[in-house]
């Protein structure tokens, strides 16, 4: 794995490389998703299918093709392996447990002169999830992305995910069951984004699109913003560790690892203050490497998009990190959650030896969902205020408007909006 240091003459470019990691080619795909939303606006599921075929390979012959049915979600439920289905169960309710801390409140707030001032929380009407489900499917983005949805109180949850020849994984329906899903579809890429953001014959028109996804699903959630509103734009996966001479290198590489393995985008990046652990790290990287089922994907993730980068101190390394601001960020120290108030941008914290980042992927309870490509500086994870809004509230009383009122017509005078400052002005004449 490659080693650079901060003493490097080039550290700069080599830096300024990492921090480009993530710069997608949304542009040179945006034409074509353009068109294939387009196509999905004046043709509906006729649309889907040619883009199903072609994508994905199977023949869609009715309508009735494109459901995933509640009766398959049931039976996949009862059929998986018993200690399986518990996992899924401790997943949904460790997931469960922790949204339900992150729900906002209604209020109200009263002033002496009789406003009445507040805010009303609810949830959007139907939320529609996009779950992977190309070069591999992720049940666990279905818990991670349906929890939130349910616990903020959405009426009805709409699943759109791929089925590359026409082949659907049971643990995903499984999931499905569990969350008590009952509109899912095979419908995959910008495809499916389209379909959810304006609506087929069959598939209907959401409130929010969530989910990961490629470069297709990316811009074509860039592209429907507005007509919906969107989680964020995510790209590859990425790791970022902090690590002391006290960090375990078996522990750093596989860690380092379970990011690689997602596919070839993937980023992974150690930041260390001693040199002997990034070598070390480096030797243990190769050694995982060759017992890996995707090791041909990790490999080529290491080599392109990983690094370690060695330091001469830990004020250094964490300005470096916070710069980077990655996805996932694992701090091996002696003493992690010293570190943690000097730690600006990261997606997901995860403090200390025992907590490696798959953790957060699965049980931990914290979305898994989080912004990759240094957007961790503005955008939060997945959580159960996307599928809600905000309404305001305001009650004036005839003392509130009495002592207000003039303020607020001469403000609307300078703008010379003159309705506006008679509206208040009518209601102060005696």
């Amino acid at each position: 794995m490659k080693i650079i240091s901060t003493n490097d003459s080039n550290f700069k470019e080599e830096f300024d490389g990492i921090l480009a990691r993530a710069k997608s080619d949304i542009k040179g795909v945006s034409s074509i998703v353009m068109n294939i939303i387009d196509e999905i606006v004046e043709d509906g599921n006729t649309a889907l299918k040619k883009h199903i075929e072609k994508f994905d390979k199977w023949e869609v012959k009715s309508d009735e093709d494109l459901m995933l049915s509640c009766d398959d979600m049931e039976k996949a439920y009862n059929n998986i392996d018993e200690k399986l289905r518990a996992s899924l169960h401790t997943a949904y309710d460790r997931i469960k447990a922790y949204h339900e801390k992150q729900l906002p409140k209604s209020w109200l707030d009263f002033e002496k002169n009789g406003t009445i001032l507040g805010q009303k929380v609810s949830a959007v009407d139907r939320a529609g999830l996009y779950i992977p489900g190309g070069k591999a499917a992720y049940p666990s983005s279905l818990l991670m992305n349906a929890i939130p949805a349910i616990v903020a109180g959405v009426e009805e949850i709409v699943v759109c995910t791929p089925t590359p020849d026409n082949e659907v994984n049971e643990l995903l329906l499984a999931a499905c069951h569990l969350c008590g899903i009952k509109k899912a579809y095979k419908v995959g890429g910008a495809s499916a984004v389209a379909a959810m953001a304006y609506g087929t014959e069959t598939i209907p028109k959401v409130d929010v699109i969530t989910g990961p996804g490629n470069i297709f699903v990316a811009t074509a959630k860039k592209l429907v913003f507005g007509e919906v509103n969107i989680d964020m734009i995510a790209g590859p996966s990425e790791i970022g560790i902090l690590a002391d001479s006290t960090a375990k290198p078996k522990y750093l590489a596989i860690d380092l690892l379970s990011q690689a393995e997602h596919d070839e985008m993937a980023s992974s990046i150690m930041i260390t203050t001693d040199a002997n652990i990034a070598e070390q790290t480096s030797v243990e990287v190769e050694n995982y490497l060759q017992t890996l089922e995707r090791e041909t994907i990790a490999r080529t993730s290491i080599e392109n998009r990983g690094v370690i980068i060695v330091t001469d101190t830990m004020e250094e390394a964490l300005d470096l990190m916070n710069e980077i601001a990655p996805e996932h960020l694992e701090v091996m120290t002696q003493n992690a959650f010293e570190l943690l108030p000097f730690i600006k941008h990261a997606g997901a914290i995860f403090l200390g030896e025992n907590t490696p980042e798959p953790i957060g992927d699965y049980i931990a309870g914290p979305n898994h969902t989080l912004p990759t490509g240094s957007t961790a500086k503005f955008y939060s994870p997945l959580n159960v205020e996307n599928f809600m809004k905000k309404s305001s509230i305001i009650n004036f009383s005839r003392k509130a408007i009495d002592e207000v009122g003039e303020a607020c017509a001469l403000l609307a005078d300078t703008e010379g909006l003159t309705a506006h400052a008679k509206s208040v002005r009518v209601r102060l004449e005696k």
